[in-house]
């Protein structure tokens, strides 16, 4: 662990909490998120939509079951990270656990955050300062594990996803008989094209703002980012032309803020965000085959902004509303084949219930290419 002896957290509202530093010794800012998730920090903390973000763990015990290897799959994929690299800039936590056990474990959780210059905060109450964001709403903030002191920087302010998206058009390709989506990459989590292809979908991934319409391909995904989805103006109107096209659209996260706007329907920030693996949302409408009626299904959640219910246009219908506080959770299109979620059906971390959507979006682009 760092030997630096003034670490601490100093948010925007003047409040400073101090604990022992691990990881990095470094001072960075930006922006302070709580999440309630009780496990899954490797694939939180690897999540391109916590970019620019100070991640603070309400649950007290961190670090137990160490970091996996960095392997990939036999897809060509992290096997245990949603990306590459460590993509949350800061960590906060109560208690940091320095022998971990779990046949996976390679390495500490600090010495993997200190491998990849991280800087993380233990020995904060963290469920009080939780409270504080729930109250306040999420901040600005400083975490300073090492000499210097930033200021305060606001990552939303900034397009975020060409901070994470892949730079150049990739190809994933299982089945050549298959079909093929272009996926949107904002920002996108391994476990989203992992779903994909092991549905036998062929997957060519482009940068958010790269021009695909002139590409071949049978439907289109869009994937979650970080930031505030309107500072994707480009992404935007790609979309908007691509509405024009007789293809199915699935949105995720993020997606569901693009596409949205690409209708003419509005964004805006929510005071705290959905950081948890146990978000209740309720199926308003079922499924169009009548298979899956309406119910409530828990949901793992990541995204600090969500669509404003009122401006949806007439022929779209809100399909998923948060039990909480309902938000907008999903909108499906009266008759076509356009669909977003505001949570993640891939998981890693969290439940699973709702990986029917991948299915349910397999079926749409197969039919659509018997049509």
């Amino acid at each position: 662990m760092s030997g630096f002896d003034a670490a601490r957290l100093v948010l925007e509202d003047g409040s400073e909490l101090r604990g022992q530093p691990f990881g990095a010794s470094e001072a960075i800012a930006g922006e302070v998120v709580f999440t309630t998730g009780m496990v899954g920090y490797p694939e939180a903390l690897t999540d391109p939509s916590y970019r620019g973000q100070i991640l603070v763990c309400t649950y007290p015990l961190v670090g137990n079951y160490g970091v996996p290897g960095d392997e990939l799959d036999d897809l060509g994929l992290p096997r245990y990270f949603e990306s590459e690299r460590i993509q949350a800039a800061g960590l906060v936590i109560t208690d940091l656990c320095k022998q971990p056990s779990h046949h996976s474990s390679t390495r500490t959780l600090d010495e993997w955050l200190h491998g990849q210059g991280i800087p993380g905060l233990a020995g904060v109450d963290t469920r009080a300062l939780t409270k504080l964001l729930r109250d306040k709403g999420s901040m600005l903030g400083k975490l300073i594990a090492g000499p210097g002191e930033p200021t305060f920087v606001d990552p939303n302010a900034r397009n975020l996803a060409v901070e994470v998206c892949c730079t150049e058009p990739q190809d994933y390709r299982v089945d050549e008989t298959g079909p093929t989506v272009v996926l949107i990459d904002c920002g996108v989590k391994a476990n989203i094209i992992r779903s994909l292809l092991r549905r036998g979908i062929n997957v060519r991934r482009v940068p958010h703002d790269h021009y695909f319409l002139n590409d071949t391909f049978d439907g289109i995904v869009i994937s979650n980012g970080p930031g505030d989805p309107q500072t994707l103006t480009t992404t935007v109107n790609h979309i908007k032309h691509a509405l024009a096209l007789s293809v199915p659209i699935f949105g995720i996260c993020m997606g569901i803020q693009v596409l949205s706007l690409a209708i003419g329907a509005s964004t805006y920030k929510l005071k705290f965000g959905h950081r948890s693996h146990n978000q209740p949302c309720r199926d308003l409408l079922g499924d169009e085959s009548g298979t899956i009626g309406t119910r409530c299904y828990l949901t793992s959640q990541n995204h600090g902004y969500a669509v404003r219910r009122d401006s949806l246009p007439d022929d779209w219908q809100v399909w998923f509303e948060n039990a909480n506080d309902q938000t907008v959770a999903g909108i499906r299109h009266h008759s076509r084949p356009l669909s977003a979620v505001q949570f993640h059906p891939e998981a890693t971390p969290g439940p699973n219930d709702t990986n029917w959507l991948f299915d349910r979006f397999e079926t749409q682009l197969r039919e659509g290419r018997e049509t």
